[in-house]
């Protein structure tokens, strides 16, 4: 799966799944599940670089002291709001409003994508921000700040 960055709006980005053929229903339903279930993680606040005492500390984690007062001090990194995925042909696009949330968020949604890719479903190139020319974008109505965050 190669992975690819456009210029990215973080309050209103398309994220594009490009597939070696029309993926079948039971592809398109694991796709949708860990879509789902990324965006669950980051809509609670999972995605917060600022609070990463446990990968800080990884050289050895029995009996880690984690600090709670660190982590009610950190600033929330939250998801705003996330479209559903639709699908033309051999791509797959949805729209997301990255919120506050830091860009671990978006490594993770490429290391899960990509164990999907290696174990499930083919994908053949991921795509974060910009457009694709075949598939014209619309302001999504679920946009906070449609015209980008100002």
């Amino acid at each position: 799966m190669d992975v690819r960055f456009r210029e990215i709006d973080p309050f209103n980005c398309w994220i594009w799944l490009r597939f070696p053929e029309a993926p079948s229903s039971g592809e398109i339903s694991y796709v949708d599940g860990v879509l789902d279930s990324w965006y669950v993680i980051g809509r609670l606040g999972g995605f917060n670089a600022e609070n990463l005492q446990v990968h800080d500390n990884s050289s050895d984690l029995s009996w880690m002291s984690y600090d709670n007062d660190d982590a009610q001090s950190a600033l929330p990194a939250l998801m705003h709001n996330m479209g559903q995925m639709e699908y033309q042909g051999m791509w797959g696009r949805f729209w997301i409003d990255l919120g506050t949330s830091d860009g671990i968020g978006l490594d993770v949604l490429i290391n899960a994508l990509r164990q999907l890719d290696s174990d499930v479903v083919q994908i053949a190139e991921l795509v974060i921000g910009g457009i694709n020319e075949d598939w014209p974008v619309e302001e999504h109505p679920d946009s906070v700040f449609p015209n980008g965050g100002s």
